[in-house]
Parts: C-alpha cells; sequence; structure tokens
C-alpha cells in the first residue's frame, strides 16, 4: 500500500491501497494508520498484535490505541488516536475540527474532543483535550467524514468558548469569517441552541461584526476605536475598483467623507505585497480621498494616536465632529 516502514507519515502522500488490499489495510488507510485495540481484534490475534508492537511494526501509543509504523505522529494521526481513546462517541471538536475543516492560521496542538455530558471514559493521550457537553444535536455534527467533526458553526463557537482570552476568541471568530468557513448568522443559529455558553456577547458581536467585514483581530480592534471615541462607523470591506477594473476591499471607509483606513498586518512586511498596497493607495489618493494607513500594532498600543489622526482626517473632510 506504499507504507515507508520506519518512516512515519509526516512529509509523505500516502499511496491508495490497491483493488485487492484487504479490509485491514483499507481501515489503517482511512484512519491514517492509527487503529484501536477492538479494532485490530476483528483481524488479528492478540498474539499477531504483540508481535507487531514486540517488532516495532506497530507502536502503542495509549492504552488501546496503536499506530502502525515507529516514526513520528502527525497532527491527524493524533486527532485519530484522541477519538479511539476517547471511544465511540467522541467527536473533533472547538479549533480541531475547525482545522480538520479547513482553518488556517492556529497552532495544530492540543486536539480538542467534544463528549456528550454523561459519556464515561477512560484517560486520554498527552496533548488531547476532552470537553463535556449536554447539547449536540445532530446538526451540530458532520454527517460525512471521518473522523467525526462538528460542524464550522458549532466548531468556532465550541473554539470562542474555549480560547485562552478574549483576543483569541475573537481572532478564532474572525479567520472564521475571512476564509469563508462560516457567514451571516450561523453562529447565532449555534448559541441559540446553547443558551449556557460561554463568551455569548461577545461571540455575537464579534460575529457580527466580523459579517459586516471586519475580517481581522486588528480590524475588529479598530472598530471598537471608532465606536468608543464617538466617530461615526465606517463601512467594512468596501467593494472599490481601481484604474485596471480590478476589484479591491478597503477595510474601512467613511463613505460621506471619503476617508479610507488600511490595517496593516505582518502581510505587508512582505516588500511586493506593500508596493501592491501602495499602488491602491496611490490611486485612491489620485481619486480624492484621504487614505490613512495604520500598522495593527498601533491600533492595539498606541489607540490615543489612531484616534486623534482618524479624527482629524475626518474633520479636515468635513465631518462636524
Amino acid at each position: 500500500m506504499g507504507f515507508r516502514g520506519g518512516q512515519g507519515w509526516a512529509g509523505w502522500r500516502r499511496a491508495l491501497p490497491g483493488d485487492d488490499a484487504d479490509e485491514l489495510t483499507w481501515l489503517l488507510f482511512h484512519q491514517e494508520e492509527v487503529i484501536s485495540l477492538g479494532q485490530a481484534l476483528r483481524h488479528l490475534s492478540r498474539k499477531a498484535i504483540r508481535h507487531r508492537v514486540d517488532s516495532r511494526r506497530w507502536r502503542q501509543v495509549h492504552r488501546a490505541v496503536f499506530v502502525t509504523h515507529n516514526g513520528p505522529v502527525s497532527v491527524d494521526q493524533l486527532r485519530w488516536i484522541g477519538v479511539l481513546a476517547a471511544g465511540p462517541a467522541a467527536v473533533l471538536g472547538g479549533l480541531t475540527a475547525a482545522q480538520a475543516g479547513g482553518l488556517r492560521g492556529f497552532p495544530g496542538r492540543p486536539v480538542h474532543l467534544l463528549l456528550p455530558a454523561a459519556c464515561r471514559r477512560g484517560p486520554l493521550p498527552p496533548g488531547v483535550l476532552a470537553h463535556r457537553t449536554t447539547c449536540l444535536p445532530d446538526e451540530d455534527v458532520l454527517a460525512v467524514g471521518q473522523p467525526r467533526r462538528t460542524m464550522p458553526a458549532r466548531s468556532i463557537v465550541d473554539a470562542a468558548q474555549w480560547a485562552g482570552s478574549d483576543d483569541e476568541a475573537r481572532a478564532v471568530i474572525a479567520a472564521g469569517f475571512q476564509q469563508r468557513l462560516v457567514g451571516g448568522d450561523d453562529l447565532r443559529r449555534v448559541l441559540d441552541r446553547l443558551p449556557r455558553a460561554r463568551r455569548r456577547r461577545l461571540i455575537l458581536g464579534t460575529a457580527a461584526d466580523a459579517a459586516g467585514g471586519a475580517h481581522s483581530l486588528a480590524e475588529l480592534g479598530f472598530l471598537g476605536l471608532v465606536r468608543g471615541a464617538g466617530l461615526p462607523e465606517p463601512t467594512r470591506q468596501k467593494v472599490r475598483y481601481d484604474a485596471t477594473g480590478r476589484r479591491r476591499y478597503l477595510d474601512a471607509y467613511f463613505d460621506e467623507w471619503g476617508v479610507h483606513v488600511e490595517i496593516d498586518g505582518g502581510q505587508h512586511l512582505d516588500p511586493r505585497a506593500a508596493w501592491a498596497d501602495m499602488r491602491r493607495q496611490n490611486a485612491l489618493w489620485i481619486d480624492g480621498d484621504r487614505v490613512l494607513r495604520f500598522p495593527s500594532w498601533a491600533v492595539r498600543d498606541r489607540p490615543a494616536e489612531v484616534v486623534d489622526q482618524l479624527r482629524g482626517a475626518l474633520r479636515a473632510a468635513g465631518w462636524p465632529g
């Protein structure tokens, strides 16, 4: 089946088993070379399993879970290890489920599991965290794909609930909208089913802003500054067309006064990205807009300076204040 013994699966592209592959081979293919003791006993004797471990063809990574190689354990494999160790009621949840669905930009560990509150389980492997819930309806669980995981909206809500800080929760929500995993009222519908959810107001407020176009933590922070200073609220992610006819999205645009604000994140350290942004900015200036640019660290660490400059630009453009 294309397995290179002793190398692990990290960095290797797995080959699809041939048509003549047996059931065990297919099972290992679908489960990223991870198998529970119960599953293994359907195909092998205890003696055969023990021989594979003793000969280092397999490795026991938990009380009743094995990986069928002796190389490093990948993030995908750790997800399977966690689910198989926790039992059949376990699903991937929170940030882990969102990452399995395509969310990018966050660390892959620990692995988060979601289990029914009444479910009994033994100790879990290192790097795996279990969370309990009394509400996990069918509409919150993805019906296809393995291992089972929560739907994107439930995943983002749970990730925000379990985040280590409010800023981390906001960042996950903003990324979920920016990367098109969720949209519209998706999170509100999940919260309607979770009356005791943590950070309810934060999740709802951040989701509303993200759905309106504030797609990064810095943009959300800027929006909070604008509201706190009593300034008019901008349009977020406004569509404009440059001189070549290409569609552009403005971070924040005060339409009535022609004031455009860009929040520069880490991507602006790339010279090519910086020049592309400068060209866009120059085109807007040529058309008569006032363009202000703030690095994301200034929004966080120098909020008074950001507000003062924005207020000055708005007044210069005719805002009565």
